[in-house]
């Protein structure tokens, strides 16, 4: 399966910012500065920083920049969705999965290209959701079709604690909580999540243990 993970990481470029080529060197357009005080600290912080590359840019990197830009600006909604998705994917990863992952595209890369053609297909053949699944790294898209009800209809701000929360377990214990998720009835998962979430990282080992047994 990391082969076909390598097929469903691949990194995509993102466009987090789009100035133009001709714009004078400034951190900021006036109209964006005017609008930083508005915005979400954690949005505002990217935008600054991306001002301030650009700041360090010469103008072929600007160019450059533009032109990919552009390229962006052509995709359609749905592609550009796809993208975004895969590439905030690939930032949730840890050092060592991208490590994983890069050495994974290195050896799919070196295959024949019937070789590559093959597991192309048998990974497209995968449910939309398996392929998803995968977007969460080596470990977690192994465990994620057993983990999958636990995680469908999970409120958006629960998603960031609950892939930490499954990160920080051990390959055993997200086993055992694999267990527990097909033992609790749908209506109860909510409870489950929460239990999960409410438990300490150091606990949880034991926690899981605890309910397993009853």
């Amino acid at each position: 399966m990391n082969r076909h993970f390598v097929r469903a990481l691949n990194p995509a470029f993102a466009v987090a910012l789009a100035l133009a080529a001709s714009a004078p060197a400034r951190a900021l357009p006036p109209e964006l500065e005017r609008s930083l005080p508005n915005l979400p600290a954690p949005v505002r912080a990217r935008i600054e920083a991306n001002g301030q590359r650009w700041d360090g840019w010469n103008q072929a990197q600007r160019h450059d920049f533009a032109q990919r830009a552009a390229q962006w600006n052509q995709l359609g909604a749905a592609e550009r969705g796809a993208r975004r998705e895969r590439y905030l994917a690939w930032q949730a990863l840890s050092p060592e999965e991208r490590t994983q992952t890069q050495a994974a595209a290195a050896r799919f890369a070196a295959l024949p290209a019937e070789q590559q053609q093959a597991l192309r297909a048998q990974f497209d053949a995968l449910d939309r959701s398996e392929r998803r699944g995968w977007l969460l790294g080596p470990a977690l898209g192994a465990d994620y079709p057993a983990l999958q009800p636990l995680l469908a209809q999970l409120p958006a701000q629960q998603h960031a604690a609950m892939l930490a929360a499954l990160r920080g377990l051990t390959a055993p214990q997200r086993k055992d909580l694999a267990v527990l998720v097909q033992r609790t009835p749908p209506q109860d998962r909510e409870r489950l999540r929460a239990g999960l979430l409410a438990t300490p990282a150091a606990q949880r080992g034991a926690w899981l243990h605890d309910a397993l047994a009853r």
